[in-house]
């Protein structure tokens, strides 16, 4: 049965990045050669060896909290250390959610599905209670008066996903009388969701693709057996963070990758191949690089928790160690097996989902673009949808941006045309999965990813002219509480359902809405 870990955190030992903050006077030009031409593949994928060997002898995966995820950081960690950086590796901890087992069948017939994270358990053994059916509007299952005359009362009640989060639907059903819920996809593929805090479960709830929904729809009445035995655990875990000693260190480049798998596989796409790109521009790059402004790599832990370690980083941070940080690069699964090409849209060019981000995130999706166009590709656009670790970046007026090569979002025939690969499956079939191994990993992508991100990253070192301007703490700070008024005005009136017709419906966590 599937494991899952997630969880908001409750209590947090964070180590504060002061230490990070190394007065150094200004560095010369960065070297002119680009460092994305230092970049192999093969070196890269020596660090996605290592992660998979740390998998196969810790229990087969890399979970945060758990023996091969303390591998991980320990490899990481000894790495940066050995190549001279100034290395902490901060705690903390967390409410972990664990899904011990999942059934569920309707009228005696097994459906597949799985249950939302943070669905409280039933009773030992299941419940069991009859279907009922939310006939769907636009908004289908936001408002109590959705169910005027429809009798939930005592049932396990089927609702489309759309409009409003998955804890606002179980919540509301459950207020209508429902003992549990059944959320079904509006697009193709798998219901990948959360109640986002065990505080908003009410019911227990599961999801299901559309096609499973959609036959469910005509089954009204008929008997529902839903079996969800979960629980909550505090777990430690820890971030590693590491920054050159050399550049401004009130302006600092940031870029980020999460270090952590699901406990179902080792995570080798996701995102071995985002922190082995990481790490390998970090050892390229050196620790005292002729850079003007200092660069902190970032691997987090809990990522697949519910984006923990990035958020509790950003949140121990002062107003002013906030300010010193220039911009955020976040790479998260970058060599997919079925690969696309996106970088994430700073501009809201494609005009879906949440918006652009912060001001000079526009800049950094040019630059990305720019890059990955100097290895021949194109890319396509990436919602901010909230699904990785430039989420509380963004939150507090960071400028952001990042690449991708798509999760379990289905690659169209115009894709792959431009790119290659199997039209109709998914970017990476194995996600979150037991085979997302070595084996799985696209290492064209993923050199081609790994050289962008270098190249980027050494840009930033040398300027983020064209980002923020450079300007001092007092316009920078102004700036972003602007940005982080307009973040928050987007939030509350954003359509989440938009986010599902993007180029993937899904970053690497799971879904609110």
């Amino acid at each position: 049965m599937r494991t899952i870990t997630s969880g908001r955190v409750t209590t947090a030992v964070l180590a504060s990045c002061a230490a990070l903050a190394v007065a150094v006077a200004p560095a010369s030009a960065a070297p002119s050669r680009d460092l994305g031409d230092r970049i192999s593949g093969n070196a890269v994928n020596r660090h996605l060896v290592a992660l998979q060997r740390i998998a196969d002898q810790n229990g087969g995966n890399r979970a945060s909290g758990r023996p091969g995820y303390e591998a991980s950081v320990d490899y990481v960690a000894n790495k940066l250390r050995s190549a001279g950086f100034d290395v902490t590796t901060p705690k903390f901890e967390y409410q972990a959610y664990y899904l011990d087992k999942f059934g569920l069948a309707v009228a005696g017939q097994p459906v597949e599905g799985d249950a939302l994270e943070y669905s409280p358990a039933t009773p030992q053994g299941g419940l069991t209670a009859p279907l009922s059916v939310l006939p769907p509007d636009p908004t289908p299952g936001c408002e109590a008066t959705d169910y005027q005359g429809t009798d939930v009362s005592g049932t396990v009640v089927l609702i489309q996903r759309g409009t409003c989060s998955f804890a606002d639907k179980q919540r509301i059903a459950s207020e209508a009388g429902a003992v549990g819920a059944i959320i079904y996809n509006n697009v193709d593929g798998a219901l990948n969701g959360t109640l986002g805090d065990p505080a908003d479960a009410r019911i227990p709830t599961a999801g299901v693709t559309k096609q499973v929904g959609e036959a469910l729809a005509g089954q009204a009445g008929a008997e529902v057996h839903l079996d969800v035995q979960s629980r909550l655990e505090t777990v430690k875990t820890r971030n590693v963070v590491a920054q050159t000693r050399t550049g401004r260190a009130d302006n600092v480049v940031m870029a980020g990758a999460h270090l952590d798998s699901v406990p179902e596989g080792p995570g080798i796409n996701d995102n071995g191949t985002g922190s082995a790109g990481l790490l390998e521009t970090a050892l390229r790059l050196g620790s005292t690089p002729k850079v003007n402004n200092a660069v902190r790599f970032a691997f987090w832990g809990a990522e697949e928790s519910g984006l923990v370690g990035s958020t509790k980083y950003v949140q121990g941070l002062s107003f002013e160690q906030q300010l010193d940080i220039a911009l955020y690069l976040n790479f998260d699964m970058i060599g997919s097996p079925n690969a696309g090409y996106f970088a994430y849209d700073g501009d809201n060019s494609d005009g879906v989902g949440a918006g652009p981000g912060p001001q000079g995130s526009a800049q950094i999706e040019r630059d990305l673009v720019d890059a990955m166009a100097a290895n021949g590709v194109q890319t396509e656009g990436k919602d901010f949808d909230g699904r990785s670790d430039y989420g509380e970046f963004i939150a507090v007026g960071i400028p952001a941006g990042g690449l991708f090569t798509g999760a379990e979002g289905i690659k169209t025939p115009e894709q792959a045309a431009k790119w290659g690969g199997e039209a109709g499956k998914a970017y990476d079939p194995n996600y979150h999965m037991p085979g997302d191994t070595l084996a799985n990993v696209d290492r064209v992508a993923l050199e081609r990813n790994a050289k962008a991100v270098a190249s980027v990253v050494q840009r930033y070192a040398a300027s983020t002219e064209g980002v923020n301007g450079v300007q001092t703490r007092a316009q920078r700070a102004q700036l972003r509480g602007a940005e982080g008024a307009l973040t928050a005005q987007r939030v509350a009136t954003a359509e989440p359902e938009q986010h599902a017709h993007g180029a993937d419906a899904h970053g690497c966590g799971r879904d609110r809405a």
